[in-house]
């Protein structure tokens, strides 16, 4: 059982002898019945976005809805936009430290070219610079991305920080356009879509509901079980 990037899953795709584990990718769908009352769900999707500085694979790093994308966009960079990078020992602190310092400026290069795609918004611009550089490390501040479209190439992107990209997508094409997706939690109660999501293979862990998708209950670990992994099922019968 391995845990690494999307490369290093790729190396060991089909062999049956490797538990491979990458990116989360994990994502938030709303669905059009509920999607005009986005503001009830607000703080929900923010726990999902910067919880635990947003360093894990159950931290949403999508969130993908048919409407109102860019007003969703607007309020969670509100939320966390202004967010400092202050040292660990701070009570306040709620950022993460990038202690090699190259993970961090070589990640703001890769989401600068992310900008710099035709119809991606950065939300949090106005909230002050987003890379800060220290004497012995350095933080990504929060940032929150707008897609106009889900071809664009920052919808399936996932960094280790507070990041997320709000894709504008409409209900009908979402299942299919998300990508692999570890955990997916689906803002709905349409039982034709439920269905459509519950019959989905690309979703490992659905939330149906205001569920976070950090949010895990450690009854079903988002791994899989060691034992299913390493030994087979067997009926055994014991005549008395």
């Amino acid at each position: 059982m391995i845990f690494g990037s999307a490369q290093t899953v790729q190396q060991y795709s089909g062999n049956p002898r490797v538990q491979a584990h990458g990116p989360g990718f994990s994502k938030i769908l709303i669905g059009d019945d509920v999607v005009d009352r986005w503001e009830d769900y607000l703080d929900m999707m923010v726990e999902s976005v910067a919880s635990n500085s947003g360093r894990g694979c159950i931290n949403c790093s999508g969130i993908w809805a048919s409407r109102h994308t860019k007003k969703i966009a607007e309020a969670i960079a509100a939320k966390i936009g202004p967010m400092e990078a202050l040292p660990p020992q701070d009570p306040n602190a709620q950022l993460a430290a990038f202690t090699n310092k190259q993970m961090a400026t070589g990640t703001w290069s890769m989401i600068q070219q992310d900008l710099a795609e035709s119809g991606v918004t950065d939300m949090t611009a106005s909230y002050g610079p987003r890379l800060v550089e220290k004497e012995r490390c350095a933080y990504l501040r929060p940032m929150v991305l707008h897609a106009d479209s889900p071809t664009r190439g920052v919808a399936s992107k996932e960094y280790m920080f507070p990041f997320v990209s709000v894709v504008e997508c409409p209900q009908k094409d979402m299942i299919k356009s998300i990508g692999q997706t570890l955990i997916g939690t689906a803002l709905t109660a349409d039982p034709s879509w439920i269905d459509d999501l519950t019959n989905a293979v690309n979703i490992d862990r659905l939330n149906i509901g205001a569920i976070a998708t950090n949010r895990l209950n450690w009854l079903q670990p988002h791994e899989g079980n060691l034992t299913e992994f390493l030994f087979r099922n067997r009926a055994y019968q014991f005549a008395s």
